[in-house]
């Protein structure tokens, strides 16, 4: 927790103003038996009705600036803790950004959002419950005694008595709760997870009738949650009657015995009333103070989840390296590339060397599991290789910083992703000041134009979360435009036109060639159909290189090219493209 108080800085002279409003305020409250004692003692005893219209008058004097120290107090310390979590949050997600892909998968995407979200609301209700009650518990629990002390030292060490009785019980309250109250957290976090895949799974879980099978799984969760908050509110069902008890049994000893000495002469009747509100306002700042502690160890869990992520070294840094790009802009170049997932068995890819110069097509072909989208996520530096090195303008890609990196170039994913937003905003992603006519531009080559114009607020219509309400094609052509707009030195379509008709796939493709011309292009595929007139196909098998070249060299050379070819087109296909090369030659 110590090393979060750093968030607390910029806010610090907000936060002494809380504490000192929030001391007056408690002050106050112990000012006033006092003030009640006098009145009784002297105005009444005496009916000095002058004395009891100024005690009066100072009683709601007091009474009325302790209010407005108390709100104060709310406001200020609401400010700094809300400030403190939002900060923290912040910082948080500035680091998320740091990560890279396997960073992410080693805390797990909705152990993310839970830390972001549910840990950080705890750490904030903790601080508030910290400034407002435990903070001035022992304060008041101090001024309270001496106060007693002053008022009759016999009936003080009653309050000591009474003090050490709730204390023990308190701590063994505790020491049963503060474990609940970690499992509880862990139960939370189950049932996060179990709602989060339920929603997210819906189609699926549908799609094979798991309905009630999911729905039974949400309830053991439920369940399992309800048992240990049932056991938690069982245990504050005890403390609190148990205060109250406490409480009456005093109060009660304080009037007999108090009586007791006001018959002997050695106690005014006044005193009796201030030590009854000592008391009260002792046990009462206790019995808070103790339910604010419960809450310390669901901080301290919070906290250390937090830190888990803040103090997680990113995989891929930048590096202090001076750049000097020494070849012909939009050159990518693999050597000998090797990478290996973590706690992967085998490397998924193993000395793949190509070149991908400016100007040109280079398409990535191959099986399920080949590699091919792993190359395609390896140029914009998400992953780090094992061995080799992967080169763009002659520097290798892990020198240079990944915002420059990513500047040069266009990435458009297997999955489209587009934000909940406008269709325009979303091709805007790309370039913040882009001009309308150059959106425009960019959605006539991806073959989006037209589709865009026939919603009813065109460029403006509404994008929903994840673009669920646009098909998968509208999807990609909006991604591909996105990219375009950037006009990037390199293309990266990780399968990219999968869910494109091959009437627009054409159109797509042949718009493409004359809007990149300068820029290399890499290309990852399914269909051989797609890619029969790139430059050069490198065909993987299992991770290695099973052939590189043109499609019509690849059907006389590679075996693997051959049996895909085969499966994909038919005779009449091939036939037709020999005689197109043959026309060429």
């Amino acid at each position: 927790m110590s090393k979060l108080l750093r968030y607390l800085k910029p806010h610090k002279k907000i936060l002494v103003g809380a504490i000192i409003f929030l001391f007056f305020n408690n002050f106050s409250a112990m000012f006033l038996p006092t003030l009640t004692a006098n009145l009784i003692n002297v105005g009444v005893a005496n009916s000095d009705i002058d004395y009891i219209y100024r005690i009066s008058m100072l009683m709601f004097i007091v009474a009325v600036l302790g209010g407005l120290s108390s709100i104060i107090s709310a406001i200020l310390s609401s400010r700094v803790t809300a400030s403190f979590s939002r900060d923290l949050r912040e910082a948080v997600f500035i680091k998320a950004q740091q990560y890279s892909l396997n960073d992410f998968q080693t805390i797990g995407t909705a152990s993310m959002i839970t830390r972001c979200t549910n840990d950080i609301t705890i750490i904030q209700r903790s601080g508030m419950m910290f400034l407002r009650v435990i903070l001035p518990a022992p304060v008041m629990t101090v001024v309270g005694l001496t106060l007693a002390f002053k008022t009759n030292a016999k009936m003080a060490f009653f309050f000591v008595a009474v003090i050490v009785i709730f204390g023990i019980m308190a701590y063994i309250i505790g020491r049963k709760a503060v474990p609940l109250f970690r499992k509880i957290q862990m139960r939370m976090d189950r049932l996060t997870y179990v709602l989060r895949e339920g929603i997210t799974g819906v189609r699926v879980i549908r799609a094979f009738n798991r309905e009630e099978f999911e729905k039974q799984r949400f309830k053991d969760s439920c369940k399992d949650y309800k048992d240990i908050a049932v056991k938690t509110n069982k245990i504050f069902a005890i403390l609190i009657p148990f205060l109250f008890l406490i409480l009456d049994l005093s109060v009660a000893s304080i009037i007999w015995f108090g009586g007791i000495q006001v018959s002997n002469g050695s106690m005014e009747i006044g005193s009796i009333f201030a030590l009854i509100e000592y008391l009260t306002i002792i046990l009462f700042c206790s019995v808070m103070a103790v339910m604010g502690f419960m809450e310390i160890p669901r901080a301290l869990s919070s906290a250390s989840r937090i830190n888990e992520i803040l103090n997680l070294t990113p995989e891929i840094n930048d590096q202090s390296v001076n750049i000097t790009e020494n070849t012909q802009k939009g050159t990518l170049e693999f050597r000998d590339v090797m990478f290996q997932y973590p706690n992967a068995e085998e490397p998924v890819l193993s000395h793949i060397t190509f070149t991908a110069k400016p100007g040109q097509t280079t398409a990535i072909i191959g099986g399920t599991g080949s590699g091919k989208s792993t190359v395609a996520n390896l140029i914009p530096h998400f992953f780090h290789i094992q061995k080799g090195e992967i080169l763009l303008n002659g520097i290798n890609i892990a020198d240079y910083p990944q915002k420059s990196l990513r500047d040069k170039i266009g990435f458009i994913p297997q999955k489209a992703f587009l934000f909940r937003g406008t269709i325009e905003s979303n091709i805007r992603f790309g370039k913040e000041d882009a001009t309308m006519e150059e959106i425009q531009a960019a959605a006539k080559t991806a073959q989006a134009h037209e589709f865009i114009l026939g919603l009813e607020d065109g460029y403006k219509s509404y994008v929903a979360q994840s673009g669920s309400n646009l098909s998968g094609g509208q999807k990609q052509r909006v991604a591909i435009a996105r990219a375009l707009l950037k006009k990037p030195e390199v293309y990266v379509f990780d399968d990219s036109f999968s869910a494109l008709d091959f009437k627009t796939d054409a159109m797509l493709r042949k718009a493409l060639r004359n809007e990149v011309k300068e820029a290399a292009v890499v290309i990852v595929a399914q269909r051989i159909s797609t890619i029969l007139d790139a430059d050069q196909i490198i065909v993987l098998d299992e991770g290695k290189m099973a052939g590189m070249g043109r499609h019509e060299e690849l059907m006389k050379t590679c075996t693997i090219y051959q049996q895909i070819a085969a499966t994909q087109l038919s005779e009449d296909e091939l036939s037709k493209k020999e005689d197109k090369d043959y026309e060429k030659k």
